[in-house]
Formats: C-alpha cells, sequence, structure tokens
C-alpha cells in the first residue's frame, strides 16, 4: 500500500514534526508514506467571500496538481464521515482488496479546501465537530493510520 498525506502550508511546530516522524516511522513497517506539503496563500486577516474562494481555488490548484489519476482521495471535512478507529481500518483493508493500493489523504489550509478538491475526493472524512489546527490534525492522521494497520494485521492497539 502507498499512502500519500497532501497538507496545505508548512509544519514548523518542532514537537508536531517529531510526533509525525515517530508515527511515520512506525508506519513505514506496513506501507510506503509521502507526506507532501503544499504552500499556502498568502492573504491579509479580513478577506471578503470572494477573496476566501479565490485563496481555496488556489491552494486547491496545488493540491490537485499533486493527486494521481488512479489515487482513492480521502479529504478531512468537518462534514465528512465519522468513523470509528476499526471502520477506518476496515476501510482501507476494503481498499487494498479491492486493488486500491494508492491511498491519497488530504489536509486543507484554514479557510477549508476548494470545491474542485472535494468534488476530486472519492471520500470525505470527519474526526468530529470541532476544529483542529490543520498542523495538529496531521499528527492526529498518522497516527490514526498507524492504527488501522495494526488492527488490520490483528496486534495489539490502545483502547
Amino acid at each position: 500500500m502507498h499512502i500519500k498525506i497532501i497538507t496545505v502550508g508548512k509544519l514548523k511546530e518542532k514537537y508536531l514534526v517529531q510526533g509525525i516522524a515517530e508515527y511515520t516511522k512506525r508506519l513505514s513497517k506496513y506501507a510506503k508514506i509521502d507526506l507532501i506539503e503544499v504552500p499556502d496563500e498568502k492573504a491579509p486577516e479580513n478577506l471578503s467571500q470572494a477573496e476566501m474562494i479565490q485563496v481555496k481555488e488556489k491552494e486547491g490548484e496545488r493540491i490537485l496538481a499533486k493527486i494521481k489519476e488512479q489515487e482513492f482521495v480521502f479529504v478531512l471535512a468537518i462534514n465528512g464521515k465519522q468513523l470509528s478507529s476499526e471502520d477506518f481500518a476496515k476501510q482501507i483493508d476494503n481498499l487494498g482488496i479491492q486493488g486500491k493500493s494508492q491511498l491519497t489523504f488530504v489536509i486543507g489550509g484554514s479557510l477549508g479546501l476548494s470545491k474542485a478538491v472535494m468534488k476530486r475526493s472519492n471520500e470525505q472524512l470527519s474526526f468530529g465537530k470541532m476544529t483542529y489546527p490543520h498542523q495538529l490534525m496531521k499528527l492526529i492522521l498518522v497516527e490514526q493510520i498507524y492504527r488501522a494497520y495494526r488492527i488490520i494485521k490483528g496486534e495489539p492497539y490502545h483502547k
């Protein structure tokens, strides 16, 4: 399995970088993993609705340029489907059984994702109704993917 995680913006916080590196290392025994950061669009604090759309579209173009046609794409969206860790593992396992060996996860920037990226997605996932910083979400996502593989392999994991 090949897993790609595309995020908007550069991760700067050392503790998050270290956590992601640790889970990426653990995950590498189950799957090949690529972490891709696309630049965020610089914008002033108070944006109009039209300017917000424009920022999301520019970031969306950068995201879509990193996605190949054969990839199964999950986007993280607050209104997406909420799954238990076990159901998430089952979905990843089922995708592998169906021959979908290239999974891509997308975490948008602070304004969210463009309509084009949402349209390209195969599945929208939510980690709950709360809002998390997108940098922290990357760590949570990598941990959940690692946990999914532990579940798939029947290995112990903390419940």
